[in-house]
């Protein structure tokens, strides 16, 4: 079983919380399913779950390389020289990221808004970016984009392999076939 479920912001990946904060059991009331992978509470988008152990370690699995494309609204207008260092690989404290796939796009269309809605601030314009990975350390994007001067402000993973969020509100799932 294959579940494509659109994270809403604030859910945690998971089942259980001993603090009572929203989790997955909140939206999926499907038992015997694990989330492949992990996104983040303060990130929104396509998380896979399933009851296939083989499956969930391809898609998991740093060494698969399986690709992974982000929405990513970033604080200020990123210039040519930023994306180049993104699309060439950033130096992080646990090492040099992969090259990534990095363009600048305009705001995805059907985007939902988001609650609580980002910070404005008037006098800094923000941009958005289309950023594909095929690695996945620990909150990688958000460092990425810090570390060439452009901080993450939402963050929504489109894509997983060939997977995708199309026809998929916030909170909604469903079962691939």
């Amino acid at each position: 079983m294959l579940i494509l479920f659109n994270k809403p912001y604030g859910v945690l990946p998971q089942f259980t919380d001993s603090d009572g904060r929203p989790t997955l059991a909140d939206y999926v009331p499907v038992p015997g399913v694990y989330a492949a992978g992990r996104l983040d509470r303060d990130s929104e988008g396509l998380l896979l779950l399933t009851d296939d152990g083989a499956l969930q370690h391809r898609i998991a699995d740093p060494a698969q390389k399986m690709s992974k494309a982000y929405w990513v609204q970033v604080e200020g207008e990123p210039d040519e020289a930023a994306l180049a260092a993104l699309r060439n690989g950033v130096e992080l404290r646990d090492g040099l990221t992969l090259p990534a796939k990095a363009v600048r796009i305009e705001a995805p269309p059907n985007l939902w808004p988001r609650e609580p809605p980002i910070r404005v601030r008037r006098a800094i314009p923000t941009a958005w970016l289309l950023l594909t990975l095929s690695e996945g350390r620990n909150r990688q994007v958000r460092r990425m984009t810090a570390a060439v001067g452009h901080p993450t402000l939402r963050l929504i993973r489109y894509r997983i392999g060939s997977w995708t969020l199309d026809g998929l509100a916030p909170g909604e799932w469903r079962e691939q076939p």
